[in-house]
C-alpha cells in the first residue's frame, strides 16, 4: 500500500477535504452497509452521517438551479437561511423529504461538509473567501 493511493471514498481511504474557507480539514467515506446507506464524515474527534444519496441528489438540485447557490452552512439548532445549501439539505420538498444528516444532534453543517466533496469529485465549483461561499454545478 503505498501513499499515493488515490481516495476512493472508503474508510480505508477516505476523501481528505478542507471546508471552503479552508478553516477545517475533515475525512469523508461510504458506509454502504448503513440503514440508510451512509455518507459519514469524520471531523476532529465529531463523527457526523448524511444520507448517501445526497452527493447525486445535491447535484441534481443544482443543475437544475443553474446559478450560483449560497452555502449557508449552519448547525442543526440553528435556522437555515432561506435559498441556501443548507436549507435545502433539511428541506421538507426536498427528494427525502427532510433532514439528509442522520446523527441527532448533528444534522446540519450539509452546507459546510457536502460543497467540498462535490468539488472534490468535480461535480460543482466552489468559491473559497472568508465567509459567504457559494457553489454551482459542474
Amino acid at each position: 500500500m503505498s501513499h499515493h493511493e488515490q481516495p476512493d471514498g472508503t474508510r480505508e481511504h477516505p476523501w481528505n477535504l478542507e471546508t471552503a474557507p479552508g478553516t477545517a480539514h475533515y475525512q469523508m467515506w461510504r458506509d454502504a452497509a448503513g440503514d440508510p446507506p451512509a455518507l459519514v464524515c469524520q471531523v476532529g474527534s465529531t463523527q457526523l452521517k448524511y444520507d448517501l444519496r445526497c452527493i447525486e441528489d445535491l447535484h441534481a438540485m443544482l443543475k437544475q438551479n443553474g446559478g450560483w447557490m449560497p452555502l449557508g452552512a449552519a448547525d442543526e439548532q440553528k435556522d437555515a437561511a432561506p435559498g441556501t445549501v443548507e436549507a435545502w439539505g433539511r428541506a421538507a420538498d426536498n427528494p427525502v423529504g427532510g433532514w439528509y444528516g442522520l446523527r441527532k444532534g448533528y444534522r446540519g453543517r450539509f452546507g459546510m461538509y457536502l460543497p467540498p466533496l462535490l468539488e472534490a469529485l468535480g461535480l460543482a465549483e466552489l468559491t473559497h473567501e472568508a465567509r459567504n461561499n457559494q457553489m454551482r454545478a459542474r
